[in-house]
């Protein structure tokens, strides 16, 4: 991944999501914590950065229909539990098969980039909670 020189607006806003540990923000949240440290950044220009960021692969998006983009930087190696209850995603670290290889030579007209897995179930306190 070719990292290139951050400037001070991008590395503000990337240590923001890095300082959000497990909190997955979205660019509104990302904005707010941003300005207290470059207060006169603009929100699109923290919506370009935070795409840019993305695509770079500092951070991973986290989509959902209906949902504002939420961020995390990336840590490679872990997973997400998404709770049906209260809709938030959970960091979970387990070691996966590789999912990619088999399919790319199965199909290799299609230029397969990534392969996303997800967890559905209960978090601790929605569980508690039933």
């Amino acid at each position: 991944m070719g990292m290139k020189r951050l400037t001070r607006q991008r590395r503000a806003v990337l240590e923001v999501v890095q300082g959000a540990k497990g909190h997955h923000p979205d660019a509104a949240w990302v904005y707010g914590e941003v300005r207290k440290v470059v207060p006169n950044i603009s929100l699109g220009t923290v919506y370009r950065t935070l795409e840019a960021l993305t695509e770079e692969g500092y951070l991973v998006p986290l989509s959902r229909p209906g949902e504002a983009v939420r961020y995390e930087a990336n840590l490679d190696g872990h997973l997400h539990l998404t709770c049906r209850k209260c809709g938030q995603f959970f960091d979970i670290v387990a070691s996966l098969p590789d999912l990619l290889s088999e399919v790319k030579a199965r199909y290799p007209e299609y230029d397969l980039e990534g392969v996303q897995v997800e967890y559905q179930g209960l978090c601790p306190d929605c569980k508690h909670n039933a």
